[in-house]
C-alpha cells in the first residue's frame, strides 16, 4: 500500500527522507501514463506533482484517501483548487523554493536578448563574421517592465536595479498604497506599461483573465525592438501572434520557458523563428532549487499527514 505517490522528478535525497516515515512510490515517468496513474489511488494519502500532472476532479475521485497534494513548485493551474477545497485536501506549493532560479533566468534572458550576439554561434562557426549586424545594447539605462508584482517579480526588480535598469510594474492586485511601490514605478494599466519598456517579463498565473494577455493587439503596443521573457505560463502569450511580431521585426527577441502545449506540438508557429530562445520549462529548476523545493515539500507533506521531523 502506498502512502505517498510521486509522479514527476524530485530530489532523491528528499524522497529518501519521506521513505523514513511512509510507504513511497516514486515514479517520475508516471506523468506520461495518465491511465495507469488513475488506477493507483487506493490508499494514497499524499500526491506529489510538478506542473504536468493534472490533479482534476477525475483524478481526485479515484483517490478516495487523499489528504494532501504537494506541488514541487508554485504554479497551481494544473490543480483543481475548488475540488480540493471541497474535499478538504491541502494543496501545498513549495513557496520560495525556486525564486532565485527564476530571477536569474529572467535577468539572463534580458541580457542575452538585448545584446543579441549570443544567438550567433551557428553563423560564426559556419565561417561568417557578422560583427556589425550583431551590435546590441547595454541593459544599464534601459526600462524593464514586469507584469505581475509578486515575490519573484519583486526580486527581479531588486536585482535589475543593481544592473542599472529602471523598473516599472503592473499588478492590479497590489494596492497602490503598498510599500512595495516605493522603489518601483507603478503602471496604472498594461496599456500604459507596454510602450515604455525595453524588456518585458511576465509573472502572472494562467486564468481566463490572463489567457493571451500578450496577443496581437498588446504586442503591437510594445516598443519596436523590445524583448519579451515568459517564465509564467504558456497560455499567457498568444504564440501565433508572437511569431508574427518576431517575423515582422517588431519585437527584437523573445525567451520562452513555457508554452501553450508542452512539449510543443508539430507545426508550432514558433518553429524556425530567429530571435527566439526556447527552453523546456526549466527556469525554476536548478540543482539548488530542486533540493530546496524537495525539502520544502517533505516538510509540507509531513505536517499535512501529522508527522513531525
Amino acid at each position: 500500500m502506498t502512502d505517498i505517490l510521486i509522479t514527476e522528478f524530485m530530489d532523491e535525497a528528499a524522497v529518501s527522507e519521506l521513505e523514513r516515515d511512509f510507504a513511497v512510490t516514486f515514479e517520475p515517468s508516471l506523468v506520461e501514463d495518465r491511465q495507469r496513474l488513475l488506477t493507483m489511488g487506493a490508499g494514497v494519502r499524499a500526491l506529489i506533482v510538478r506542473n504536468r500532472t493534472r490533479v482534476d476532479a477525475t483524478l481526485l475521485g479515484l483517490f478516495p484517501d487523499l489528504q494532501a497534494v504537494g506541488r514541487l513548485g508554485v504554479g497551481l493551474d494544473n490543480i483543481d483548487l475548488d475540488a480540493c477545497r471541497e474535499r478538504g485536501i491541502a494543496v501545498l506549493p513549495a513557496q520560495g523554493g525556486n525564486t532565485v532560479s527564476v530571477v536569474e533566468y529572467v535577468l539572463a534572458g534580458v541580457l542575452m536578448l538585448q545584446r543579441g550576439a549570443y544567438l550567433s554561434t551557428s553563423r560564426v562557426v559556419g565561417g561568417e563574421w557578422p560583427r556589425q549586424a550583431l551590435i546590441g545594447r547595454e541593459s544599464e539605462g534601459t526600462m524593464l517592465g514586469l507584469v505581475g508584482f509578486g515575490a519573484i517579480a519583486r526580486e527581479v526588480a531588486r536585482r535589475a536595479g543593481c544592473l542599472g535598469m529602471s523598473v516599472i510594474a503592473y499588478d492590479p492586485f497590489v494596492d497602490e498604497r503598498d510599500a512595495v511601490w516605493q522603489e518601483v514605478e507603478r503602471a496604472a494599466s498594461l496599456e500604459a506599461l507596454l510602450p515604455r519598456v525595453d524588456a518585458l517579463s511576465l509573472h502572472v498565473p494562467l486564468s481566463e483573465g490572463t489567457r493571451h494577455l500578450l496577443g496581437r493587439e498588446t504586442l503591437a503596443l510594445m516598443k519596436p525592438g523590445s524583448v519579451l521573457i515568459n517564465t509564467a505560463r504558456g497560455g499567457v502569450v498568444d504564440e501565433a501572434a508572437l511569431a508574427e511580431s518576431l517575423r515582422a521585426g517588431h519585437l527584437g527577441g523573445a525567451m520562452l520557458d513555457v508554452f501553450e502545449q508542452e512539449p510543443l506540438a508539430a507545426g508550432s508557429p514558433l518553429a524556425g523563428l530567429e530571435g527566439l530562445i526556447a527552453t523546456p520549462h526549466i527556469a525554476g529548476v536548478t540543482r539548488e532549487s530542486n533540493e530546496r523545493i524537495g525539502w520544502i515539500t517533505v516538510d509540507n507533506v509531513r505536517r499535512a499527514l501529522g508527522v513531525t521531523a
